[in-house]
């Protein structure tokens, strides 16, 4: 890829809606021209044969199976304690304006 201009910064810079100062776009195009020198050397890098490695600690996921529990209380019961319900459900405050 090679070195990024300061046009491509701003560019970058403008598709991310940031607003950046010439010391930033100065700074940038340099930390992301290194990053994709970087990423350049990595594409480079011959991985011939390797197995690709998603983990390494060997862990696996591990479930149970799903059951009922019964704690001897009907949903009616329940409802009792909570301040108001609207149909079948519990009617609580408005969380977002």
């Amino acid at each position: 890829m090679g070195k990024l201009s300061r046009d491509d910064v701003l560019k970058l810079a403008h598709l991310a809606r940031l607003e950046l100062t010439e010391v930033e776009i100065a700074e940038f195009v340099e930390e992301l021209s290194e990053i994709l020198q970087y990423v350049d050397m990595l594409q480079g890098v011959d991985v011939t044969g390797l197995k690709p490695t998603n983990q390494v600690t060997g862990l696996e996921n591990v479930t149970r199976p799903d059951t009922i529990v019964d704690y001897g209380y009907k949903p009616a019961d329940l409802y009792k304690n909570v301040p108001a319900m609207q149909s079948d459900h519990i009617k609580v405050k408005k969380m977002i304006g």
